[in-house]
């Protein structure tokens, strides 16, 4: 095998590497969401009912101003996570 072959082997398996660890961050960072947005917020607010926050229950806290926290802190990480995944496999823009 000549070493321009053996470099684009490793640039495809890389770049499944790349693609497979950001899919898995993307679908692991939506499930987070959906859990918090609609699971705490709608499916499960009568449980968290009982559990006061700032007034009012857990449920209607989560469904009002939770989700948008939990929303914002997972861009952050997404960010952070993906400036560090472009750096393991050589693609950041720095």
């Amino acid at each position: 095998m000549t070493d321009t072959t053996q470099r684009a082997t490793r640039a495809t398996t890389d770049g499944k590497a790349y693609w497979k660890a950001n899919i898995r961050l993307i679908i692991i960072s939506l499930i987070i969401w959906a859990l918090v947005s609609f699971g705490f917020g709608i499916l499960l607010r009568p449980l968290l009912s009982g559990i006061s926050v700032g007034g009012s229950d857990l449920g209607f806290w989560f469904a009002q101003q939770g989700s948008i926290l939990v929303f914002l802190v997972l861009i952050f990480f997404y960010a952070w996570r993906m400036n560090r995944l472009d750096r393991e496999h050589g693609v950041n823009e720095e």
